[in-house]
């Protein structure tokens, strides 16, 4: 996959369409115009750029994802992770952990997802 980002707005607005795939584009304008206060141009450009990156597809004025928001979060933590701290989860984890304490039941999700991860 490429590299994949998306600011807050951008976000908002690829929401709308997670939630309602497939919309039509007409439908998706006056959503986003009630949504975001977007006019129909905003819309239209906002909605190529992010098929132009790979997120959304306009087929026939039908707007569907090419990947899911869950796929999207997947690619876009590994981006981070690896930009920032070399790849290493642990070193992210380290960092994380510095300012944020980790609750007993995060604890326990961290270690169910280890093993499990071990067992594949």
């Amino acid at each position: 996959m490429g590299v994949y980002q998306m600011g807050v707005v951008e976000s908002r607005f690829a929401q709308i369409i997670w939630e309602n795939e497939p919309i039509a584009s007409s439908a998706l304008a006056k959503r986003s115009e009630e949504e975001l206060g977007w006019k129909k141009s905003t819309t239209y450009t906002v909605l190529k750029r992010l098929c132009d990156k790979g997120i959304f597809q306009n087929d026939n004025g039908t707007v569907s994802s090419r990947i899911s928001k869950e796929e999207l979060d997947s690619v876009q933590s590994e981006q981070f992770v690896s930009e920032n701290f070399g790849g290493s989860l642990p070193a992210f984890l380290s960092a994380f952990t510095l300012r944020k304490k980790l609750s007993p039941e995060e604890v326990a999700e961290l270690r169910r997802m280890v093993d499990q991860y071990g067992e594949e």
